[in-house]
């Protein structure tokens, strides 16, 4: 293969090359940030590092897709095919699946998309004989949405006087019995959420010490884009899975978070220093 390297401005060669601890490659549009993150995969191959004890997390799967691809054409489909990237959602899935019994799902759980979990809200609503005009399940879903990314569960927000005082403000003081009923309904249904992807992954986790230790051991290096993207929970699972080795490096963009209405935290990229004090940042200023 030629040299990969040659293929980059300085700015970019500097975020590739650094392999030794935890790094921020701050990058606008059009400054080159896939081509950095794909480099780096591929810097950490030709540094002996095994493709599937590399996670890569992206937000879609077109990301995830293109960025495969573009590997794949530098070091081969076989060796791409082994990285661990994709989806947050897609990759903590698979790491449920394995360790369902752990939390107390089978392997073969359910994940209910966006429109089934409306469904089962709306039969709630009714079924609790609420007006799904002050209880509106889009409105529920979200909040439900965003006590699971907070890592918030039923009876945490049943016993936070705050939450259900602003719940009681707002005229609707039922809505932790609605959260509760459908947390119930999907275990009993043997299904998870979006939300519950991230959400039982840091109880996997948390409360697991075997499990995480056996991930912290197995992923040797961690690669986030689009962390100015992540929310509560995200941050959260990346920062246990990277605590022994901190061989990580994230590429957001500061001055843009397109998934704030889904709980993204510009804070998580903005302070990220604190959680890493040896984080080495990289600028990418050239526009292309």
């Amino acid at each position: 293969m030629e040299n990969y390297l040659d293929k980059l401005n300085e700015q970019q060669r500097s975020a590739v090359e650094y392999i030794d601890g935890p790094s921020l490659v701050i990058a606008g549009a059009g400054s080159g940030k896939t081509r950095v993150l794909t480099y780096k995969i591929v810097h950490l191959l030709q540094n002996g590092y095994e493709p599937y004890r590399i996670l890569a997390l992206t937000f879609t799967n077109k990301a995830a897709r293109e960025m495969k691809e573009r590997i794949a054409s530098l070091i081969g489909e076989g060796l791409a095919s082994q990285l661990w990237m994709g989806t947050f959602h897609s990759i903590f899935s698979k790491i449920l699946r394995i360790n369902a019994d752990r939390i107390g799902f089978n392997r073969d759980f359910t994940i209910y998309d966006t429109n089934d979990s409306k469904s089962l809200i709306k039969v709630i609503i009714k079924d609790m004989q609420l007006d799904d005009k002050v209880y509106n399940p889009s409105h529920v879903q979200s909040h439900i949405s965003n006590m699971k990314n907070a890592l918030i569960s039923p009876w945490d927000y049943e016993n936070n006087r705050e939450l259900r005082q602003a719940d009681i403000r707002a005229k609707r003081p039922e809505m932790y019995v609605i959260y509760k009923t459908y947390w119930n309904r999907c275990r009993v249904a043997g299904a998870m959420d979006f939300d519950d992807l991230l959400f039982y992954t840091n109880i996997l986790l948390r409360d697991h010490k075997d499990v995480l230790e056996k991930y912290q051991d197995f992923f040797r290096f961690v690669l986030v884009d689009e962390y100015q993207d992540t929310n509560f929970a995200q941050r959260l699972i990346v920062s246990q899975l990277c605590k022994q080795h901190n061989r990580l490096c994230v590429v957001g963009d500061d001055a843009q978070s397109i998934y704030s209405f889904r709980g993204a935290n510009i804070t998580n990229i903005l302070n990220l220093s604190q959680s890493y004090p040896n984080l080495k940042t990289f600028k990418l200023e050239q526009n292309y």
